[in-house]
């Protein structure tokens, strides 16, 4: 890999997290100056790294070249909602055949840890930690396309997610973990959707509740 692509792939790893993690928020401006001299390249490793990200949805080029954080409308939370809820149950249901005593035991710890980001407050934490989750459970999968998409979805979310949370605060966050992981233990593919379900469900639900504006 050259010197450029491996700038690119720097710049592009970077901004990702930081959409991915709400660390933007929604509608916030990205300068392509303020990242090239907060990373220290060039502007075209920059600039490869926002199309790219814009191709995934990640961030917003309005017609004046202006590049933010995506705002969801009403219309795309509902479409989003929707996505999540069909295929992370399927990902979850595929990585039930390999979900032996370290993965059960990983997610145990995982989820008493979000339990304490739950009860201190902490959402940068919980979108951080929820997301890594998941992630765990459906790389058990082996459906690197399927789980490509459920990213792609997580990234457009994230910072409405991040700023919903520190606006609500945590009191109405349910954690259906448990019930995930207690299906996983069992072998219970029903009970294991069904709890995916609600808990990828929870947080659009909740979105279109309190108003896209405000968050």
């Amino acid at each position: 890999m050259d010197e450029g692509a491996t700038a690119h792939e720097r710049v592009y790893r970077r901004l990702r997290r930081k959409i991915l993690h709400g660390e933007l928020a929604p509608g916030q401006a990205v300068t392509l100056r303020g990242v090239a001299a907060e990373l220290g390249v060039s502007m075209t490793p920059v600039r490869e790294a926002v199309r790219r990200l814009a191709a995934e949805g990640a961030l917003a080029i309005s017609a004046s070249g202006r590049v933010s954080a995506p705002v969801l409308t009403p219309q795309r939370v509902e479409e989003l909602a929707a996505i999540r809820a069909l295929l992370e149950p399927e990902l979850a249901a595929r990585a039930l055949p390999r979900a032996h005593f370290s993965l059960i035991e990983r997610l145990k710890r995982m989820d008493a840890e979000i339990d304490d980001m739950l009860e201190n407050g902490d959402a940068a934490g919980y979108v951080r930690a929820n997301i890594e989750f998941h992630r765990t459970l459906y790389l058990r999968a082996h459906a690197p396309a399927m789980l490509a998409v459920a990213e792609t979805v997580w990234l457009q979310m994230g910072p409405s997610m991040r700023a919903l949370y520190g606006r609500i605060g945590m009191g109405r966050v349910m954690d259906y973990h448990r019930k995930a992981i207690a299906a996983l233990a069992a072998g219970d593919e029903a009970g294991l959707r069904l709890a995916i379900r609600a808990d990828v469900r929870q947080g659009l639900t909740l979105l279109s509740s309190e108003g896209l504006d405000a968050a």
